[in-house]
């Protein structure tokens, strides 16, 4: 049997939204750009993109976009938070304190890692992966608590970058500026088990980000 193609939205109200639906169109995955809560029942999976968090926060002030969130996760869905994204589904924000919407177990710093002027590249070496993904790092985020369920991924030094828990991705680094499309591959993987009919999926699986499955690289 030929497994569902997933649903996947990209959240369309800010940031670098366009750069990561060109990374799933490259994958053979056409994206939504979902500007409205409303949006999120015809979805699998829903990528959160970088940006400017407080400005984020401030977009969403018109509809029901947290409950729209937690209704969406609670329903099996799939999420890929990146740097302000990451920040958003945090249990708790730092400097300053901000209303967040506490789905992954992670204290999340703002601008943790320094301000734009502090922005680097490096190379990281992925749990499971064969060879090491170019991570951009701008105004990123710091995760400083982490709960018993996250699995870290990636590290810089000491610091965790790159995280799990359940059925999110959350990286504090842009992966859409790479050119590697292997993190939004896996994240793909991970939304198709919502999209797999039902009795083919295993629940306690988990698609990991490394170089298996439908649409992660070889």
């Amino acid at each position: 049997m030929v497994a569902a193609t997933p649903r996947i939205g990209v959240l369309a109200l800010q940031g670098d939204f366009e750069a990561h639906a060109r990374m799933l169109s490259g994958l053979g995955v056409r994206p939504l750009e979902v500007r409205h809560a409303a949006a999120l029942v015809e979805l699998d999976g829903l990528v959160l993109p970088g940006g400017e968090s407080t400005t984020l926060l401030n977009l969403m002030r018109d509809e029901a976009w947290f409950p729209g969130l937690e209704a969406f996760y609670a329903r099996g869905g799939a999420l890929f938070a990146t740097c302000a994204g990451a920040i958003l589904l945090a249990r708790e924000v730092l400097d300053p304190v901000q209303p967040s919407l506490g789905l992954l177990d992670a204290v999340v710093r703002r601008n943790g890692w320094g301000r734009q002027v502090d922005s680097f590249e490096t190379q990281l070496e992925i749990q499971g992966w064969d060879a090491p993904l170019e991570a951009v790092f701008i105004r990123a985020p710091r995760f400083v608590d982490l709960g018993p369920e996250i699995e870290v991924l990636a590290r810089v030094g000491a610091e965790p970058v790159l995280i799990r828990q359940d059925r999110i991705l959350a990286g504090t680094f842009h992966p859409e500026l790479s050119g590697d499309d292997r993190l939004h591959g896996a994240f793909l993987d991970l939304a198709a088990r919502r999209a797999a009919p039902a009795g083919r999926r295993k629940d306690g699986e988990l698609a990991r980000p490394r170089s298996i499955g439908r649409y992660a690289a070889p």
